[in-house]
């Protein structure tokens, strides 16, 4: 099984968006209206420090992510990767999409100058973070969100 990790158009928007809302947290999270999505693709595609990738395997889209380089003062000036909305299909989990998924990022990060990359989860996703630990991640750090929304 080879996935081929690319870039994604704005015409994979509808597959991406399904990745995200399929599971238990996604569902209440994420919209069937486009238009905000994709405003957002617009502004991630003209980022050159930001893309959305997809995973295609034989002409399917199965999974996804957002990497973001991000440069820092803190750590010697280093710029650091964040991967966010790592998603792969349910049918296809188990089978090596994900570490390669994982890596995948991590070769674009250090393509892009990036020394650390970082990602945060929700902490009720306990396999997820038995997965990404198995792929070298440490947990690190306990991260804080603040909704600014009214």
């Amino acid at each position: 099984m080879s996935v081929v990790f690319r870039e994604a158009i704005e015409a994979d928007l509808p597959v991406i968006i399904a990745l995200l809302s399929n599971d238990y947290l996604g569902k209440s999270r994420e919209s069937a209206d486009l238009s905000t999505y994709r405003q957002a693709f617009q502004a991630i595609a003209a980022d050159p420090n930001n893309a959305v990738i997809v995973g295609d395997l034989n002409g399917q889209i199965v999974a996804s992510y957002q990497l973001t380089v991000i440069a820092h003062i803190s750590l010697s000036a280093i710029r650091r990767a964040q991967i966010e909305g790592v998603r792969v299909d349910g049918s296809v989990r188990g089978q090596g999409i994900g570490a390669a998924m994982l890596q995948d990022a991590e070769t674009r990060a250090r393509a892009a100058g990036a020394k650390l990359l970082q990602l945060t989860m929700n902490s009720s996703r306990d396999e997820a973070r038995r997965f990404y630990e198995a792929n070298g991640f440490q947990p690190s750090h306990i991260g804080f969100k603040k909704s600014l929304s009214d």
